[in-house]
């Protein structure tokens, strides 16, 4: 982690809120700088509170913290960014919710990111765009966009080009994937495989990994595709935490 002096700021994210004794919240908060920090802010349920209007979900905040022995403590913040549209609407919250806990599982505390903290809050944009625009489809492909480059960000980077189990590049065919060995799998390593994949769903793994976001074309994805690559993904990101996401569970039955 970064040294810093006793009172420091930064820009933050709130990942998670808790109530603490009669009128405070503990607070996980995502940075640039610092990575993950847990603070506690003083008097933020109090309706007199300066600060509670300040520390809601999605909302990219100015803050002040002063460095303390357990927990940093607020003393001051100020909403930057606020994305309004993203409460208004489940699907779109829910997937908001479950870009925050995908970060807030992946991270230990005081471990910087600078990358991946502008890939969350561009996210999170793009899922307020597309509430505002009632716009899923494309929605649904930045949260895939996400998650693969939340894997590359913290070195865990699917081989799609090349067998992840013996290295020759992969032909335009049906391959395999298995999380466990990293990747997409050449015929002849198939046999250890979890699932296979099909031609179209590697295609466009492939172009979501590699190209930026302006970039991308607008896909028409059918359903079945859509279901192999979130399985896909899935099998990656669930063999990485060893663990299902609540909210990932909850966004398949909004």
């Amino acid at each position: 982690m970064p040294l810093h002096s006793r009172v420091y700021t930064t820009e933050a994210i709130v990942l998670r809120r808790t109530d603490f004794g009669e009128a405070d919240r503990i607070l996980t908060l995502f940075t640039p700088s610092y990575g993950k920090v847990r603070a506690i802010a003083k008097g933020a349920r109090r309706t007199t509170s300066r600060l509670a209007g300040h520390l809601e979900p999605f909302t990219r905040t100015q803050l002040l913290l002063a460095t303390g022995r357990e927990l940093d403590i607020v003393t001051q913040a100020e909403a930057r960014e606020r994305l309004d549209m993203l409460r208004d609407k489940l699907w779109y919250a829910t997937g908001a919710w479950y870009c925050v806990e995908l970060v807030d599982r992946f991270l230990e505390d005081a471990d910087p990111h600078p990358r991946l903290y502008r890939l969350f809050t561009n996210t999170l944009r793009l899922l307020e765009d597309g509430a505002a625009q009632d716009e899923q489809a494309r929605s649904w492909l930045a949260l895939r966009y996400f998650e693969l480059h939340l894997l590359d960000e913290l070195g865990y980077r699917p081989a799609l080009h090349n067998c992840a189990g013996c290295d020759t590049p992969l032909r335009p065919e049906e391959n395999g994937y298995s999380a466990e060995l990293g990747g997409a799998l050449c015929p002849t390593c198939s046999r250890y495989a979890q699932r296979r994949i099909s031609l179209p769903a590697l295609k466009v793994l492939r172009l979501l990994q590699t190209a930026e976001w302006e970039a991308l074309p607008r896909l028409r994805l059918d359903e079945s595709l859509q279901d192999e690559l979130e399985a896909v993904m899935q099998s990656s990101l669930r063999f990485h935490l060893d663990r299902d996401l609540k909210s990932w569970s909850f966004l398949k039955h909004v």
